[in-house]
């Protein structure tokens, strides 16, 4: 019999651990000495180092000096229940930067002053946050495009008409000014064009798409002209299966991208634009016109060792008539997000001085079956 329970209770402690593993959210609990008692798979990863070595040491010294992660294992030990604490960075040199993650510490009640720490990445939810976001932007363009479009052109079109009609007239310095509000009036018409795409709420036309075959022709072009003084560096994965896209659209956005990064580079400075394809597993989402929803396996990055994106711009980069450029309408990074949404994926950017990066994640082509969309 005590064999027998001595079995059961290995195969329950096995079927714990198997379970604690497959949780893809960092779990530890921490002793009341400040060692990590045990750690999951997750955890791991998270601080890059095994769970022997993570036992040997003091968790204080695998996380930043001052964090409120450790007053929060103090305050659960003594208040003997749950806390929580969102948004805190948990970022080191060892893991690479800037990590924030949501904290949730509970205490251990079959051992006391022994907590457990689950750590949440706010990874994920961010880039639907900024997705949201995005599209609800396109959205608040695509009303103002449509106003613009029946209430400005009109009008402008009787301006310019008018003005040409006193030019005919008109002295030498009076033409000069009939001449500026004719230029003026059609520049203003050139933007409502432009902002007139938002209001197009038609289902994109899409394909399957050889992301490279789009990323050379955006190089070729950009390489004869506006980045001719750019040196290109291409990182592809040969195996990527197609995207499920529409190809000039993607050569709008990737053409615009790689314009946004040759224009953040000084014109004596040593540029370098770095364009990256890769298979990595995606979130998943609804896209727009269809209740099916789909992974983003596809990743495809532009980056640049330019000045970067000053850091009170980078939450409203997306936005309408946000731009950094002197002459520039704020229009481009609007599109590119709207045309990013319509086709069901993801752009962000991650920014620092000489590495500006903005990522794209994007469904791939799976066959005509509309079962495949669910996988």
């Amino acid at each position: 019999m005590k064999a027998e329970a001595k079995r059961r209770h290995e195969a329950d402690l096995g079927l714990t651990r198997a379970i604690l593993d497959a949780v893809p959210h960092p779990v530890l609990t921490v002793s009341d000495t400040g060692h990590v008692v045990d750690a999951n798979v997750a955890a791991e990863a998270f601080f890059e180092v095994s769970a022997p070595l993570l036992r040997r040491r003091p968790f204080a010294e695998f996380v930043p000096f001052g964090t409120p992660l450790l007053g929060l294992i103090d305050q659960v030990r003594v208040r003997g229940a749950p806390v929580n604490e969102y948004r805190v960075d948990l970022g080191t040199p060892r893991n690479g930067g800037e990590r924030v993650v949501d904290i949730h510490v509970a205490p251990v009640t079959e051992r006391p002053d022994h907590v457990v720490v689950m750590l949440q990445e706010r990874t994920i939810a961010d880039k639907m946050d900024r997705q949201l976001t995005h599209r609800g932007a396109a959205r608040s363009v695509s009303a103002l495009a449509s106003m613009l479009a029946h209430e400005i052109k009109n009008p402008l079109s009787g301006i310019r008409g008018a003005a040409q009609l006193l030019e005919q007239s008109a002295g030498d310095e009076d033409r000069a000014l009939t001449r500026l509000i004719c230029d003026e009036a059609d520049r203003i018409v050139k933007l409502v064009d432009r902002m007139e795409v938002f209001s197009d709420e038609r289902p994109v036309e899409r394909e399957p798409v050889n992301i490279h075959a789009v990323l050379e022709h955006v190089r070729t072009l950009a390489s004869s002209g506006f980045a001719r003084h750019i040196r290109f560096h291409e990182e592809y994965d040969p195996s990527l299966p197609p995207v499920l896209a529409n190809r000039d659209q993607l050569i709008q956005v990737f053409l615009n991208l790689v314009k946004n990064a040759a224009e953040a580079i000084d014109p004596d400075q040593d540029g370098e634009i770095h364009l990256t394809t890769a298979f990595r597993p995606g979130v998943r989402l609804t896209v727009p016109g269809s209740n099916s929803r789909v992974s983003l396996p596809l990743e495809f990055c532009v980056r640049d060792n330019g000045k970067g994106v000053p850091e009170d711009l980078m939450p409203h980069l997306f936005d309408p008539f946000v731009t950094t450029k002197p002459t520039g309408s704020g229009l481009g990074l609007a599109l590119v997000a709207k045309i990013i949404g319509d086709h069901g994926g993801i752009i962000e950017c991650d920014s620092q001085p000489r590495r500006t990066t903005f990522r794209v994640l994007l469904p791939m082509y799976r066959g005509k079956s509309p079962a495949n969309e669910d996988n």
